[in-house]
């Protein structure tokens, strides 16, 4: 996004002349007050599975930020937890004890995702299917069943989403290639990859793909790698452009527009149960996130796959 000049910014000609504080207002107010703002639906639903099988590059942070960026702004979006960790479910604040409601009862068939969904304080165009703690023991439970790796695929009947009304599902891995990503994997139409600007960012990149391709082949041919973000992005280091530059060149516009950067006030959300776009909506991590959010929404009106 282009820096506002003075001519253009809000205030300009009158009292209140443009500053950096002032443009952080009013970027602030735009999420505070979305109505105004409202992202276009998407051709047809859409399921992404947000897969990326190193840990910490930023995969569960994009996956409740994306979503909540989408349900701020009027889109009626779906958060599916199958990490065993549950830490979706801790940034949007749902409720993810042992007993409650999950994907594990999901998965198994023992409950809808309808039923299992619960809506975050943070939107009420926010749901999110919790993961608990029974869900570590998923992945050996799952190997003895019938079509193993499209449990999750059969729990996210059109009826059970009809019922929820949702237009974006965002369905969180573990940082894994076991079988949850596998049953993720089959059950989406699209994978969003989050990579982040560092120097092993495409280590284990080639292997995940090669999993993608094998999905593809034998078990959902509709899948496709339709988007890649940038995160964790410093701009004080040649690194990261030079990163940023090469997976530009070789994903081309698969990769977004819009890069994370490296922010403390996203690494704080999760600790307060809330996505950064609730913590500190003023913040550059809060707005990067809403305009991926916005790019993703726009790329999916337009053409139904970012």
């Amino acid at each position: 996004m282009n820096p506002r000049t003075p001519q253009d910014a809000p205030g300009a000609g009158h009292e209140l002349a443009w500053t950096p504080i002032a443009e952080e207002a009013v970027r602030a107010a735009r999420v505070l007050h979305p109505e105004e703002n409202q992202l276009p639906r998407p051709l047809r639903r859409r399921v992404l599975t947000v897969a990326n099988q190193k840990g910490g590059v930023g995969k569960t942070t994009s996956a409740v930020n994306l979503a909540a960026g989408l349900a701020l702004h009027g889109l009626k979006t779906l958060v599916i937890d199958l990490d065993p960790q549950g830490n979706a479910s801790t940034a949007l604040n749902v409720d993810h004890r042992s007993g409650t409601p999950s994907v594990y009862e999901a998965l198994l068939g023992e409950v809808s995702i309808a039923d299992a969904a619960a809506v975050s304080e943070q939107s009420p165009n926010l749901l999110c299917v919790p993961a608990t703690i029974d869900l570590a023991g998923a992945e050996i439970e799952l190997v003895s069943m019938a079509t193993r790796e499209a449990r999750l695929k059969e729990a996210l009947t059109d009826e059970a989403l009809d019922q929820l009304g949702v237009d974006y599902i965002f369905i969180d891995c573990p940082p894994s290639l076991g079988l949850l990503t596998v049953n993720a994997m089959v059950a989406a139409q699209e994978v969003l990859i989050p990579i982040q600007c560092e120097y092993y960012a495409l280590e284990g990149l080639g292997q995940l793909l090669s999993n993608i391709e094998l999905v593809q082949r034998h078990l959902n041919p509709e899948l496709a790698v339709s988007t890649i973000l940038l995160t964790m992005y410093d701009g004080r280091t040649k690194l990261a452009d030079q990163v940023t530059q090469e997976v530009r060149g070789h994903f081309g516009d698969v990769v977004l527009k819009t890069v994370i950067p490296r922010s403390v006030k996203v690494s704080e959300a999760p600790g307060y149960g809330q996505t950064v776009l609730a913590y500190d909506p003023g913040s550059r991590g809060a707005m990067s996130y809403l305009d991926a959010a916005r790019e993703v929404a726009e790329r999916g009106a337009q053409e139904g796959r970012a």
